[in-house]
């Protein structure tokens, strides 16, 4: 036990460390761009397509858990969800420092929808990656009681940024090019 716990705890620094690269580079985004001398602009679809791999993903894993208590194919999703969270990551910062942004540009009500979304998104997201490693770390580990007790309260977080994600990109798709 004392060995996973020296392994956990090595990394959770890579976690944290990981995490403080991210959101850095997340904010700079916003700050810095680049002229790639590309045209990225075909990447939202593809990040918000990742996106929803993630949340399908998660939702497969967690009937794999908790209804065919099948560990093995459990694992294969989480990792899946996690890769595809990465691949998300990638595309998402290199569009957003090579593109301008796009504002909303609807009227009425929905724009209280779509700013809820969009603020509840950026929040969670920025909060939950540490998190979400720290999930799968506990599990790498072997740790499994305490990493259920994470997932618990994790899950439904990732789940709810990776489902909010396509939806924003939904709803952002009628002001592309205004």
């Amino acid at each position: 036990m004392e060995e996973k716990r020296a392994l956990e705890k090595k990394l959770n620094r890579v976690a944290w460390v990981l995490s403080i690269i991210v959101f850095a580079l997340v904010v700079s985004m916003r700050r810095f761009k680049v002229d790639a001398g590309i045209d990225f602009s075909f990447l939202p679809a593809v990040y918000s397509t990742l996106n929803f791999i993630t949340f399908l993903l998660l939702l497969a894993g967690f009937y794999f858990i908790r209804v065919r208590k099948d560990m093995a194919v459990h694992r294969k999703l989480m990792v899946s969800a996690l890769v595809s969270s990465v691949l998300f990551l990638l595309g998402y910062v290199v569009y957003h420092m090579t593109t301008p942004e796009t504002l909303f540009c609807q009227e009425g009500s929905i724009r209280y929808v779509y700013f809820f979304l969009l603020i509840t998104h950026i929040v969670l997201a920025a909060v939950i990656l540490p998190f979400i490693l720290f999930t799968f770390i506990r599990a790498y580990t072997g740790q499994y009681a305490r990493h259920k007790k994470m997932a618990r309260w994790v899950y439904p977080l990732w789940l709810y940024v990776a489902a909010t994600g396509p939806i924003l990109y939904l709803m952002l798709l009628p002001c592309w090019g205004e």
